[in-house]
């Protein structure tokens, strides 16, 4: 049994299917997804109802981003945003447009029940976006920034690579966990398309919303793999572009 972890989607479910070939997934894969499944590309419902239907067949944690939440508001209490309709949502809002008020709720009822973060046995959380407080996950004071926060990456992207943990200048955050999976902000606004490993933590958002590739990765080998480009898969479409 392998444990992926997928990084953000934001509709794309032509990537989704090519990664989950390319990995050769299997009912025996625990997969963990760290958000953003909408937004962007134009299949953003049926990426959920493709989420929703492997839960019933894999062992799946569904981590939620900032984007889900966006969506949620919309989908449950009309709640429009001008700002998410210009990254993403219009999309989003577009491919609602045929689909039935039955899945809407369905998928109301996925939305509703992702998680804001999940730590395994060996001290690894998975995390859409970061946390702020310096004890960790369990005394943050402002839950939204598990999913809005960019500040853990920053920090990591910025850090010496020479300077040790047991420094006292060293970043309290970093030390509290033995890896930080995140997604959230894509690593190719620092010109990466793979996987990023800084400090603790392994950024797996890829870009897939923009010109980048969708990756999942085994977390314990660090074997990762990769769709086409989503603006090729998507090719009459701009996505986040």
């Amino acid at each position: 049994m392998r444990t992926l972890v997928i990084g953000d989607i934001h509709g794309g479910l032509r990537a989704l299917h090519q990664i989950m070939e390319r990995a050769k997934v299997t009912e025996k894969d625990k997969l963990i997804f760290l958000g953003d499944y909408v937004d962007g590309w134009s299949q953003s419902p049926q990426v959920l109802n493709y989420l929703i239907e492997l839960n019933a067949k894999n062992d799946c944690v569904f981590i939620r981003g900032n984007h889900d939440e966006l969506l949620l508001h919309w989908l449950k209490d009309n709640k429009d945003n001008a700002l998410w309709y210009n990254h993403g949502g219009e999309a989003t809002v577009i491919a609602y447009e045929d689909v039935s008020d039955g899945i809407k709720q369905r998928h109301i009822e996925f939305l509703q029940s992702l998680h804001d973060y999940y730590l395994d046995d060996k001290q690894r959380l998975f995390i859409h976006a970061g946390f702020t407080n310096m004890n960790g996950i369990n005394y943050e004071y402002f839950p939204k920034l598990f999913y809005w926060d960019r500040t853990l990456w920053e920090t990591a992207l910025a850090l010496d690579p020479n300077l040790k943990t047991t420094d006292l200048s060293y970043p309290k955050r970093l030390t509290l966990y033995n890896e930080i999976y995140i997604g959230h902000t894509p690593v190719t606004r620092i010109e990466k398309t793979t996987p990023v490993n800084k400090a603790c933590i392994w950024n797996v958002d890829t870009g897939a919303a923009f010109k980048g590739p969708l990756t999942i990765m085994d977390i314990d080998t660090k074997e990762f793999w990769q769709s086409e480009p989503l603006h090729q898969l998507y090719f009459d479409e701009k996505g986040r572009n």
